[in-house]
């Protein structure tokens, strides 16, 4: 951090899903599958999933109205709006621009996307952390949203299983009692091994010259080697996220990972030594909604009484790139 660095305060949180539940005993309608069989690989019962003219926009807005609501603050407040999306329903407008808009912000702030896949969210509270310590900005808006089953192909049941649609959204200032609320933070990637998920655009070259090799335009995933990866690299890494902070295990009350895999989420459990309560999942109910899935997460274990505000969590994810982060955090009351 830099020197006299301003501190953050998270000031609000929300998410959305679709109204469309569709159950692993809906999936056997497409390929030869069984609810059993999915839920011992993933811990997925179901997911919801974006109909007719729903998008990842849609969730969004819906997310960043709610984050915006229990902040206390006014869209006119925001400075700043950055969306983490890997699955958006178009690469440009912006997303950010399409909620500036939709938020009626009158005053030509800055918004824009960036692209970290399920650990988008990470990523985008590192940079308006940045923002914020420096001073350039006040209020920020972070969005996370993601239509993934718009560019599944829905007759690969190996991918198709994992993935639901869904939106969260943060709201973060500077603090004004000079509590930071991010404890520690660290993103990282190795570029090396991105080829283990990937999503291909689609596209001709001109009609003028050598044509393109065409590929498969839906999300590909090796998941055996995403599991291996992650199985690998995550249980230690939140074990160093926390030694690098000067806390142990025991100092934090929740962890609050990314909701891709429930045999993953366990991993890193086993590591940590913690007890069911203090993991907070709901992987089963809506599958992996890529960067939305910690903040969706994180609320509705508050809604449910899961988790209680005033405490301290470790927040953390991991996706295509390969990229991962994690931050511990304050969740003050009040917040979502």
């Amino acid at each position: 951090m830099i020197n006299n660095a301003i501190p953050l305060r998270i000031a609000g949180i929300g998410y959305s899903v679709p109204e469309t539940v569709v159950t692993n005993e809906d999936l056997t309608k497409l390929y030869d599958t069984s609810d059993e069989w999915i839920y011992t690989r993933t811990g997925i019962k179901e997911r919801r999933l974006v109909s007719g003219n729903e998008d990842a926009l849609s969730l969004g807005v819906d997310a960043a109205k709610k984050a915006l609501d229990k902040s206390g603050l006014k869209p006119d407040d925001i400075e700043l709006i950055i969306v983490a999306s890997s699955a958006p329903p178009q690469l440009y407008p912006a997303i950010g621009c399409r909620i500036q808009t939709a938020l009626n912000i009158p005053n030509n702030i800055p918004a824009f996307d960036i692209t970290a896949a399920c650990s988008g969210l990470i990523y985008a509270l590192s940079i308006a952390r940045g923002y914020i310590a420096s001073g350039m900005y006040k209020n920020i808006l972070l969005v996370a949203t993601d239509n993934n089953s718009r560019l599944l192909d829905w007759s690969d049941r190996s991918c198709s299983i994992l993935f639901g649609d869904g939106a969260g959204a943060m709201v973060v200032t500077a603090s004004d009692d000079g509590v930071d609320d991010i404890i520690s933070l660290d993103i990282r990637a190795d570029g090396s091994i991105g080829d283990i998920i990937q999503l291909n655009l689609q596209g001709k070259n001109c009609p003028l010259v050598e044509q393109r090799e065409e590929s498969n335009q839906y999300i590909q995933m090796n998941g055996k080697e995403v599991y291996r990866f992650v199985a690998r690299v995550l249980p230690e890494y939140v074990e160093n996220l926390i030694a690098n902070a000067n806390m142990k295990a025991e100092d934090i009350d929740y962890l609050i990972p990314h909701q891709a895999n429930l045999r993953i989420i366990q991993a890193v459990q086993e590591r940590l030594g913690y007890a069911n309560e203090k993991v907070v999942t709901n992987i089963e109910k809506y599958g992996n909604t890529s960067a939305a899935s910690i903040p969706l997460a994180l609320v509705e274990g508050v809604e449910k009484g899961k988790v209680k505000l005033g405490a301290t969590a470790i927040l953390t994810g991991f996706g295509a790139g390969m990229t991962w982060g994690g931050c511990i955090v304050r969740l003050r009351e009040g917040i979502c």
